[in-house]
């Protein structure tokens, strides 16, 4: 059976927050929450973009609930001063989508040193995760949607030697890696959230192809050409290229560990598909959070989270 955008239940008192709300799947994200009564918390790097983004879906729907917020994952002062903002404004969030992201850049840095695509796909994400850690486990049925693709399988587990591919570099190489640990840190949060009796899930989706500016920026920053001509070509539109993140943050039929993915590979109704492999190998999971605290800072402690959400 097939599952549309009409099946994404009410969302009246529910507050959602969504990565790289500017545009593309990140921009449907938001549109579809707030279109169910969702309280939609934009958070975009361009704010300017993100505010015109806002405006459109305004336009359609003038009764949406929209908050916009400047996030740069790229760098872990805007992460630290958005997550301060949202937790000053706000008692809870039931939905969290990690959806921004770079994809096959040149190499370069992050404000922090970090290599770009790990950077902001990962250890942005893990950094706003943790800090809001209190309000996810907070509100009972919260769900923390992490986003892979197909080119997780190309990737390889981050390497604690050398986690930035340093003289190592290749574009895809990269994405692939950041990709691999979008998936392990969804799994690695779920298996922290069973741990310690949290009332929260994480689950991993993937859009399959979808023609977004992500692939027209990786065009224009020369890493693959012919990848943007085949998703203009056979790639779904943003709209349907959403589906798989919005069944995994709202299908109440939905579990944490779970992925959510286009029913044939890269295209079609989103479907729960299986993961097996090096996708669920216990030492990778570990070992990229031990390296995502070394790297950041920041320890991801869900049991104390727990107790300040209590406190």
């Amino acid at each position: 059976m097939s599952w549309a955008e009409s099946d994404v239940p009410d969302q009246t008192g529910r507050i959602a927050l969504v990565t790289g709300a500017n545009g593309g799947l990140g921009l449907e994200n938001s549109r579809a929450l707030a279109a169910r009564g969702a309280v939609v918390i934009m958070g975009a790097r361009n704010r300017e973009k993100a505010f015109r983004a806002k405006a459109a879906i305004l336009d359609a729907r003038p009764d949406a609930k929209l908050e916009v917020g400047e996030l740069d994952l790229a760098s872990l002062s805007s992460v630290r001063g958005f997550s301060r903002s949202v937790m000053d404004h706000h008692d809870r969030i039931d939905i969290l989508i990690n959806n921004a992201g770079v994809m096959a850049l040149p190499e370069r840095r992050t404000a922090d040193g970090y290599e770009m695509q790990l950077g902001t796909n990962h250890l942005g994400h893990y950094v706003l995760t943790s800090l809001l850690l209190p309000l996810l486990v907070a509100t009972p049925g919260s769900r923390v949607v992490s986003v892979t693709s197909t080119a997780r399988h190309f990737g390889r587990p981050v390497d604690p030697a050398n986690p930035h591919l340093e003289g190592n570099y290749d574009n895809w190489r990269a994405y692939g890696q950041s990709k691999l640990a979008n998936l392990h840190f969804a799994l690695g949060l779920e298996q922290r959230f069973r741990s310690a009796g949290a009332p929260t899930q994480s689950l991993v989706a993937h859009p399959g192809l979808t023609y977004t500016d992500l692939q027209a920026n990786t065009a224009r920053e020369g890493g693959g050409g012919l990848w943007e001509q085949m998703a203009g070509r056979f790639g779904m539109t943003p709209a349907r290229g959403a589906l798989a993140q919005l069944r995994a943050a709202t299908d109440p039929g939905a579990s944490g560990g779970q992925l959510y993915a286009p029913r044939w590979v890269n295209t079609g109704a989103p479907v729960r598909r299986p993961l097996v492999g090096r996708s669920r190998d216990t030492r990778s999971i570990e070992s990229l959070f031990a390296v995502s605290e070394a790297e950041t800072g920041v320890a991801l402690d869900v049991a104390a989270a727990m107790a300040e959400s209590r406190g």
